[in-house]
């Protein structure tokens, strides 16, 4: 099930149904308050975060949180786990556990919740049909020359560990965003706007929308949660025959 980001305000009533009904429910949400929450909800909730350890790879971690909620679900127990935003959208751990269920013959489903990706478009006023969008893992979009069209939007998450290649570790730093910054400006100029935005998990909270300049980027204190917009810088590149194609096929109808 996913929380949603903000405490209280986004989670449906589906979610909420099916985690009431659970006969165990286990958490991945790093907020205390936010588990206090669900343990309002339910009398046996257990926490995932233990699995965390520094140095640790984060594959590692995933797979023991896995193992810990099927390990309740082979007992005939009816489980719910509980995920930050949408349980699908950049978290392994609820997408292995729903495959390996359906494998061993349980029934498993994931319903979806608000995503920090939700939030972004209503907080940066981003119509993703307007121009398009392009969403990467910040490191895997350093280690790969992906195609990037500069007429759209692009996303990048996970920024407060990029270049992380081991996968232990739960920050970046200045070396690491250069080297980040130097993919970019393969593609962008160095005084391009960058937009670094965290969606407010907290009623009273605000999100961050912090604008700078890619040169800036070294410099920006990031957490796990930090995502990075980059704004088009180009117009989007008219097609003359397909416009001319489709004006003869509208004429003909």
């Amino acid at each position: 099930m996913g929380l949603g980001m903000t405490l209280g305000s986004h989670l449906t009533p589906l979610a909420r149904s099916h985690i009431v009904s659970a006969d165990v429910v286990f958490v991945g949400v790093s907020d205390g308050l936010v588990e206090q929450w669900v343990r309002r909800m339910h009398a046996d909730v257990r926490s995932l975060q233990a699995f965390y350890t520094d140095g640790k790879a984060r594959r590692a971690t995933y797979r023991e949180m896995v193992e810990a909620m099927l390990a309740e679900v082979r007992a005939g127990r009816r489980v719910c786990g509980v995920f930050y935003g949408h349980p699908g959208v950049f978290a392994q751990a609820p997408h292995e556990a729903v495959v390996r269920a359906r494998e061993e013959g349980f029934v498993a489903t994931m319903e979806p919740g608000v995503s920090s990706e939700d939030c972004l478009y209503a907080d940066l006023g981003l119509d993703p049909g307007r121009f398009g969008c392009q969403h990467f893992e910040a490191t895997q979009f350093m280690l790969h020359r992906r195609m990037v069209d500069t007429s759209a939007w692009l996303l990048l998450w996970q920024v407060g560990i990029a270049g992380d290649l081991g996968g232990g570790r739960f920050d970046t730093d200045a070396a690491r965003l250069g080297v980040l910054v130097d993919v970019l400006v393969r593609h962008y100029p160095l005084r391009h706007e960058a937009i670094v935005y965290r969606a407010a998990t907290l009623p009273f909270q605000a999100p961050r929308i912090e604008r700078m300049p890619l040169s800036a980027l070294p410099e920006a204190t990031l957490g796990m949660s930090d995502t990075l917009a980059i704004p088009p810088c180009r117009a989007m590149e008219a097609d003359p025959a397909i416009r001319g194609r489709l004006a003869a096929l509208a004429g003909e109808s």
